[in-house]
């Protein structure tokens, strides 16, 4: 009897191990978004906030529709992303984050915060695709990054007068702060899941 009460114990902890690990991963990666996300709109309203109102004004009228990350195919509204399985949304977490691996480095000089991104990236990238690997059923696997081929922000780094130059840089950390929110969002809806109990309503 003792043996068959001590089997019971060793298999509910062998049930319940997976879900705290996966709750740890999902912890620490919602955490370093979290970090990003608030270094972002640091980053942006610093920048922003140095330029002439008139600058300013003509930045928000000429900034793009769309940035570079938009030609990654994610969910279009709140209600598609709570209805998104886990690994979907981690899967498009991995390769929003892989999108500015390249462009990061341009927003690596000067400041503290700003050397702060591009390792911090790394971090967040290897992190989540651990949770990949740890909730993927066969179905599907890890992203293929052959398959995500953007181009590094178009023309951003070719030599431009000042006034563009401003333009784009302001473009640019426009879209980082954009792009840390959607991936703050899919890793928080994503980790909800992991709690029945919990509410993950946006």
């Amino acid at each position: 009897m003792l043996s068959v009460v001590l089997l019971l114990s060793v298999l509910s902890l062998g049930v319940s191990s997976q879900p705290t690990d996966d709750q740890r991963l999902f912890s620490i990666a919602v955490s370093r978004v979290q970090h990003l996300h608030l270094l972002a709109q640091r980053l942006f309203s610093e920048f922003e906030s140095s330029l002439q109102a008139e600058q300013r004004q003509l930045n928000k009228i000429f900034l793009q529709d769309f940035c570079n990350s938009d030609y990654i195919i994610s969910p279009i509204d709140k209600h598609e992303t709570q209805r998104s399985s886990v690994l979907k949304l981690l899967s498009i977490s991995y390769r929003l984050v892989e999108s500015w691996e390249f462009p990061s480095r341009s927003l690596s000089g000067g400041s503290a915060p700003r050397n702060q991104i591009s390792p911090k990236l790394s971090e967040l990238k290897t992190g989540i695709l651990l949770l990949i690997r740890a909730n993927r059923d066969g179905a599907e696997g890890v992203p293929d990054s052959s398959t995500l081929q953007l181009a590094p922000y178009g023309n951003y780094y070719q030599s431009v007068g000042a006034d563009e130059s401003l333009r784009r840089t302001y473009e640019l950390l426009a879209c980082f702060k954009k792009d840390m929110h959607k991936e703050e969002t899919y890793l928080t809806v994503a980790k909800c899941r992991l709690s029945p109990e919990a509410n993950c309503t946006l």
